[in-house]
């Protein structure tokens, strides 16, 4: 049986460095688990740019397209500001998004007790906060028609489109209700259908899929922009949100806030199932390529390890070895050790970029 296939793409920035400590752990899995990836890297975003004209070379989708998961680290930098909007770092991403159908993103925001105090919020709105934000990813207002912007009379006006099929809203739907039959069985979907048509659709749509398919689970709706205020006043009241592209862009970023640093935050970006039964997966940190700590070894790694570990849990079907890992991430917390983006008034041990990937595999070493 052939082992299962990663394709690393590092990108830019940070995302080299980030990226270093998730090979350790993938070296670890082989080394003291007898888990072998069949690992190939390429290049995306400025650095792909650099190299081939293009942030996404024809051949690196072939086989991004093959692999079972795609880990990505990040894109993009001053350095391609000035480049036209068809090239820029960030169309390799959405590339890759748009032709493997990667049409729902999980974003965890979750908040380790050792960080509770790191957080903006007090310690008893956030502690224990673990919530999933489903974020729909191939369509909405960055994809519809007509966009750009156009000439009036004697003014420019910049338009995009916010667009959803009846079958688009119902695939993420699923996506949401099944991860929550996996967790506390409670959906929240947010639109604003008081204002937007699309928001009206959108609605119906979710509640006809739950009960149709999913009675089981408890749903509730409310609108997008009292949803942000609710994941700032008692967080805990959600479990998982399904909520569309925009509103998920703003919504997740929001709750990463929660847990005191983009650092921490993974993500999982799923598809349709391919012949193995297992989704099409990009998994990626939510933080950027942050240009200016590059190569100063200050990022944050955890986050792109927590997207390794979910890429254990739903590309590979390895759960327990995932909850191995993000335990891992939990006690070198606990212990103290802190990325410069998480040094705070409570103090800990700052170490670097590769001592805190050391840690873990530290960790991973005393969970045997």
């Amino acid at each position: 049986m052939a082992n299962p296939s990663i394709l690393i793409l590092a990108g830019d920035g940070i995302g080299p460095e980030v990226m270093a400590e998730v090979k350790k752990i993938i070296g670890w899995y082989d080394a003291k688990r007898g888990i072998t990836f069949d690992v190939s890297e390429d290049l995306v975003g400025g650095c792909a740019y650099d190299k081939h004209g293009t942030p996404l070379h024809d051949d690196t989708m072939a086989k991004a397209q093959e692999v079972d998961a795609v880990l990505l680290g990040a894109v993009g930098g001053p350095k391609y500001d000035t480049l036209d909007f068809s090239v820029k770092p960030e169309r390799g991403l959405l590339r890759l998004r748009k032709e493997m159908d990667l049409y729902s993103n999980l974003r965890p925001a979750q908040c380790f007790d050792a960080l509770a105090d790191f957080s903006s919020l007090k310690r008893e709105v956030v502690g224990g906060l673990d919530i999933v934000i489903v974020r729909e990813l191939t369509s909405g207002i960055y994809f519809g028609e007509p966009r750009g912007i156009f000439t009036e009379g004697n003014e420019r006006v910049g338009i995009n489109t916010q667009r959803y099929t009846e079958s688009e809203i119902a695939r993420v739907a699923r996506s949401a209700f099944e991860l929550a039959r996996r967790r506390s069985n409670k959906v929240c979907s947010m639109e604003k259908a008081n204002v937007m048509e699309s928001g009206i659709l959108w609605r119906q749509v979710v509640q006809e899929i739950h009960d149709k398919e999913y009675p089981d689970v408890e749903l509730s709706h409310m609108y997008a922009d009292a949803g942000a205020m609710q994941l700032c006043r008692w967080p805990k009241q959600f479990d998982v949100i399904v909520t569309d592209n925009l509103f998920g862009d703003l919504l997740s970023d929001a709750a990463a806030m929660l847990t005191g640093s983009l650092g921490m935050l993974p993500s999982a970006s799923l598809g349709a199932p391919m012949a193995n039964g297992r989704p099409k997966a990009l998994y990626e940190p939510v933080h950027g390529s942050a240009p200016d700590i590059a190569g100063q070894g200050k990022a944050n790694p955890i986050a792109c390890v927590l997207s390794f570990a979910m890429a254990l849990r739903y590309s590979f079907d390895l759960g327990d070895e995932a909850e191995r890992l993000e335990k891992a991430v939990e006690k070198v917390l606990a212990d103290g050790y802190r990325t410069a983006d998480l040094m705070g008034p409570e103090g800990g041990t700052p170490i670097s970029t590769a001592a805190m990937g050391d840690a873990i595999v530290a960790a991973l070493d005393a969970s045997l």
